[in-house]
């Protein structure tokens, strides 16, 4: 018998579940050093790398072709990390001691600070995976159409304290998922041009109104704008939610 002959009283159970172990203690090393590529190296209040930055070795650089043209990106680099950082924040450390918390110094929904803070992610649009842009307003897209729910587009639009602020002239969709994701507002309902995107999920579609609750009169006309009413861009897209977000907790 393999088990006498061979193997004499190895314990075969016992070497199988001994090489599992060591290979999901590997891969779950792998994982996590694949994790640090973004975000890493981390750093301190005194803008230095903290000393007990990980328990695993930040990985070896690694250069990754971006698609649609969009050149290489090496990582994990402190060169790139050091370009992502946004440095004009508009806070104030509560006290000398590391890990105190940072407090706005002047409005955080305009400086995009706290729950309003947003990452400076790239200025261009979304690609779907053909290379088009993906989300677009539904003026712009004759195939699409409301199948099912209420139809915003001409409704008022009211924020948390119930002043009408402007009336909903389109909708946003993201072609490839055929999916809503935001709503014109003119601000003006004479119609002058002055507009804004809604995310759909910051907004309650009511019979008769358009209600974003964290919002008040007052906050709208400082809504980050687009540079294109055809197109949206990723920056522009973590601006617009972040505002919204963070006016649940600031707008008042």
């Amino acid at each position: 018998m393999v088990g006498v002959e061979f193997f004499g009283n190895t314990d075969l159970a016992s070497i199988a579940i001994w090489l599992f172990w060591i290979f999901f203690a590997g891969l779950v090393y792998y994982l996590q050093t694949e994790n640090m590529r973004e975000g890493y190296p981390l750093r301190d209040d005194g803008d230095g790398v903290p000393a007990n930055e990980s328990l695993f070795p930040l990985p070896k650089e690694k250069t990754f072709i971006l698609r649609d043209g969009k050149g290489t990106l090496t990582v994990p680099s402190r060169d790139y990390e050091d370009s992502k950082m946004r440095t004009d924040l508009a806070l104030a450390q509560s006290s000398p001691s590391t890990g105190s918390p940072w407090l706005p110094t002047g409005d955080p929904m305009v400086d995009g600070v706290g729950p309003a803070a947003w990452a400076p992610r790239r200025d261009a649009p979304e690609l779907d995976a053909h290379g088009h842009v993906k989300i677009k307003p539904m003026s712009m897209l004759p195939d699409f159409k409301i199948s099912a729910g209420r139809d915003p587009r001409g409704k008022a639009v009211v924020g948390g304290d119930g002043e009408v602020v402007g009336r909903v002239t389109d909708m946003w969709v993201d072609v490839p998922e055929a999916l809503v994701r935001y709503m014109t507002v003119d601000l003006n309902p004479e119609g002058s041009g002055k507009t804004r995107l809604i995310p759909i999920n910051m907004a309650r579609i009511l019979p008769d109104r358009v209600k974003v609750k964290s919002l008040k009169a007052g906050n709208w006309d400082n809504v980050p704008a687009t540079k294109s009413m055809e197109q949206v861009t990723l920056l522009e897209e973590d601006k617009i939610t972040a505002y919204y977000a963070g006016g649940t907790l600031y707008a008042s």
